[in-house]
């Protein structure tokens, strides 16, 4: 199917999840390249103060302050895009929350909080944008997480999210195809990402949450978003060691099992107390776009491959190097593992006793 995606500097664009992260840096390069922005937050603030920014630069922008998790206020969020700018180009889905700890220990309210901002917020979000662009075409860009690929300790509720998130976009991205509806529908796929996500998360650690590493600066992601609204993009994972570690994950799952204390210490700042924040009762006040703690990589080979059509032998070859290095490994294991007897009965295999 053939999409008609308008330049940046023609289109009228929503996002939510606008206040601060990967939706606040978007907003404020959408709006310097020309878009027409409306930014979707709960904190009318934040909001504020950057539409302010955004106008003082020669932009236009408008907020609406909005719970996506709530159907009539992502519809609202929508209406008010459209009475404004006449249309709608491109809706990206961004707002979410998280959650630092071990499932057995996730208060259930939080958990079903957290479903119903980072799921049903895109679900909401992507029927309010359909309404309007179904027939006029545009692109639906969903940020989703890499660990919609893998599994992982801590933070096991945003990844079963993200997990519903990656099936809910691919099968209406196919229902979209069979009825021509002329979207083009993207998944973006962060790895860990330098925004302030750990200190606006729940957390239930006797420490602080920390990014997963390796950390990647949150303008790798606006660009992959910004790319996919002028150039149908059906999937882009951001950085190349998430690639690598998906790749290695899904065939060689037991490798995670065997680094799972590893990786839950990875997790979190045994020197830092916890930020306490509630995303049940309210949104934390924001406007921040990094975290000022874990400074992120500005560039990725991958992602840049991506989106310049020549991500699959790059993935290819990560994968064919990910698999010698742990064969690699196997075999000196092995090696240790038939020596370390002989070793042990004071003895070496050919001699005589």
């Amino acid at each position: 199917m053939r999409y008609q995606l308008r330049p940046l500097r023609d289109q009228s664009i929503v996002i939510t999840g606008a206040s601060s992260g990967i939706g606040l840096n978007t907003a404020r390069k959408a709006a310097a390249a020309g878009a027409k922005v409306t930014l979707v937050a709960r904190d009318e603030g934040a909001l504020r103060a950057t539409v302010d920014q955004i106008v003082e630069a020669g932009g236009d922008a408008i907020f609406v302050v909005a719970d996506v998790g709530d159907p009539q206020q992502a519809e609202a969020a929508a209406t008010a895009a459209v009475a404004r700018f006449g249309r709608i180009d491109t809706w990206v889905n961004d707002a979410g929350v998280t959650i630092y700890a071990l499932l057995r220990d996730t208060p259930i309210d939080e958990h079903q909080a957290l479903f119903r901002t980072n799921y049903f917020g895109v679900v909401n979000g992507a029927t309010a944008a359909l309404r309007h662009m179904r027939t006029s075409g545009g692109a639906l860009i969903t940020v989703g997480s890499v660990v919609a690929d893998l599994p992982t300790p801590v933070l096991g509720a945003y990844a079963a999210s993200k997990h519903a998130v990656k099936g809910y976009i691919n099968s209406l991205r196919i229902e979209l195809a069979a009825d021509k509806v002329p979207v083009s529908v993207t998944l973006v796929k962060p790895g860990g990402i330098d925004t302030p996500i750990a200190q606006h998360a729940a957390n239930h650690l006797e420490q602080e949450g920390l990014i997963p590493p390796p950390v990647y600066d949150p303008d790798l992601v606006t660009q992959a978003i910004l790319d996919a609204a002028e150039h149908p993009r059906r999937e882009i994972t951001v950085g190349g060691m998430p690639r690598l570690q998906v790749l290695i994950g899904t065939h060689f799952p037991r490798l995670l099992d065997a680094l799972s204390n590893p990786l839950i210490q990875m997790l979190s700042d045994p020197n830092e107390a916890p930020t306490r924040s509630d995303i049940v009762a309210s949104p934390v006040p924001e406007g921040q776009i990094r975290s000022g703690r874990q400074q992120g990589r500005r560039f990725s080979v991958y992602t840049w491959a991506a989106r310049h059509r020549v991500a699959t032998t790059l993935g290819a070859a990560a994968l064919a190097t990910g698999v010698i290095a742990l064969v690699l490994r196997r075999g000196s294991a092995d090696t240790l593992s038939a020596e370390r007897p002989a070793r042990l009965g004071g003895k070496r295999p050919g001699r005589g006793g």
